[in-house]
């Protein structure tokens, strides 16, 4: 893995502890990853590993173009991993075949290096749906990490600005200003 990728790595990390986000990786984080790797992991949210027989069974490009509730245009493109559980037992993907794979996508999609979006089926409350997640890597699996919805145009539409809660124990009582002081 190239230096500078391992140290964009280690810096996401070190930007996630201290902002508590989850950054989701670029492709080009994936490949260096892959290159290093002999098998290939992926965790859901819940700590369940996706079964070992898994297919990655696309990647692509997925652009979006839309118009938030402020009126605004936008487009977002991410790089696409769908995986699929298959019921062929003595089959693996290994990392060289995934990084083929990429590759192959990068080269005839023109694919750029995006941040990853992962398509998975998943149960949840009786409700079979695909799941799309954010992509993470621990060191040892890759890490399926929950997607967020947010307004993008907050200052538009009238949501009002998160504040800080605060006990009204916790305040000090105690006066800030003397009665010399002239501050009133």
């Amino acid at each position: 893995m190239p230096k500078y990728l391992e140290f964009i790595i280690y810096l996401k990390s070190v930007i996630k502890v201290l902002n508590q986000k989850k950054i989701p990786m670029k492709l080009s984080e994936v490949k260096a990853v892959l290159k290093k790797s002999n098998t290939i992991g992926f965790q859901l949210p819940n700590g369940e590993l996706v079964p070992k027989h898994f297919h990655v069974t696309e990647v692509g490009k997925i652009t979006k173009a839309f118009i938030d509730c402020g009126g605004v245009a936008r487009n977002e493109e991410v790089a696409n991993f769908q995986l699929w559980n298959a019921k062929d037992y003595d089959h693996r993907l290994n990392p060289k075949k995934l990084l083929n794979i990429i590759e192959l996508s990068e080269n005839v999609l023109k694919l750029e290096d995006l941040e990853i979006e992962v398509e998975y089926q998943i149960q949840r409350n009786g409700l079979d749906t695909i799941g799309k997640f954010a992509l993470d890597f621990d060191g040892i699996n890759f890490l399926l990490t929950s997607k967020q919805t947010n307004c993008l145009a907050q200052d538009q539409c009238g949501v009002p600005e998160h504040k800080q809660r605060v006990k009204l124990s916790d305040l000090n009582t105690e006066s800030c200003c003397a009665p010399e002081s002239n501050c009133c």
